[in-house]
């Protein structure tokens, strides 16, 4: 199945990115209007973080997001085959910004939300940044497209990390100056257990702390990393220093600054944030606990 599949995309991705962009159109008319997938879930997540926007914005929002999602898995397809030269041109970003860090001997960790098109960021970080690259990832149940996408993004020499194993997959690079990534908004269902509560849009939301805590045991440099669409088919992305020295903080205060970040960000371009994750999926119940 891996085979036909990557055969398939490969061959779709050879094909002029104005031409699919084009099927890119056809597929929003079809998934919004026809299909209508996950409509109901964009909408429920939109109406939890704009409560105070009319349903004609909303609305609007969830149109001008699904454009972008599908350009997205678009642009994505065409990593199979896109030349560096391709890339460079299309995707820039302050990476003197991450690199000074380098020669200190000390390792970076990135923290990013479910922005567009943080594949492409992926592949622009393995080309750019000198540390070795690491990146957590959640791996997709159907084995196929998890093999694809793991092709995807290690092609240009990325180390990927599975969220599930994060512990044993980090053990051969523990002493090395690298730099780890990770989609720190990422639903923490599976270990809804080891989840803390934090107000996220003025409602009650589990994030794992999981990337706070491994920055404070690393006493790695924190950055926040944004990436933003300057145009179709072409981004740029940014990073913020949060923490030089994490072990002078804590694990909640280092994940709320992220939620404050992220919050901030999703409110300058809601049409960037992939809102068909279900980040609601779970409701707050007091075994829980809160951090205030």
């Amino acid at each position: 199945m891996y085979y036909i599949l990557y055969a398939l995309l490969f061959t779709i991705s050879l094909l002029p990115l104005r031409v699919l962009y084009f099927l890119s159109d056809g597929m929003y008319a079809l998934i919004y209007y026809i299909i209508g997938y996950r409509k109901k879930v964009v909408m429920h997540n939109l109406n939890i973080t704009f409560p105070e926007k009319s349903e004609k914005e909303k609305i609007r929002i969830a149109k001008n997001f699904y454009h972008k999602f599908i350009d997205s898995m678009i642009e994505t397809i065409k990593l199979l085959s896109a030349s560096d030269a391709f890339f460079e041109k299309r995707f820039t970003g302050d990476w003197d910004m991450i690199n000074k860090y380098y020669e200190s001997g000390r390792t970076v960790q990135l923290h990013l939300g479910h922005t567009f098109n943080w594949e492409w960021g992926i592949m622009s970080l393995s080309k750019n940044v000198k540390f070795p690259l690491l990146i957590v990832y959640m791996p997709i149940a159907n084995k196929a497209l998890n093999r694809l996408f793991y092709k995807i993004r290690s092609q240009k020499g990325a180390h990927m990390l599975s969220a599930l194993n994060m512990a044993k997959d980090l053990m051969p690079y523990r002493r090395t100056n690298n730099c780890l990534g990770f989609v720190a908004d990422q639903n923490p269902g599976y270990a809804l257990h080891h989840a803390k509560w934090f107000y996220f849009f003025k409602k009650k939301t589990p994030f794992t702390i999981g990337p706070a805590k491994n920055a404070i045991r690393n006493n790695s440099i924190v950055l926040f990393s944004l990436i933003e669409r300057q145009k179709r088919g072409y981004y740029n992305m940014t990073f913020e220093l949060t923490e030089e020295n994490p072990i002078n903080t804590n694990e909640i205060e280092l994940t709320k600054k992220f939620i404050t970040y992220l919050e901030k960000v999703i409110s300058n371009n809601p049409e960037m944030y992939l809102w068909t994750h279900r980040r609601w999926k779970h409701e707050w119940k007091e075994e829980y606990g809160f951090e205030e």
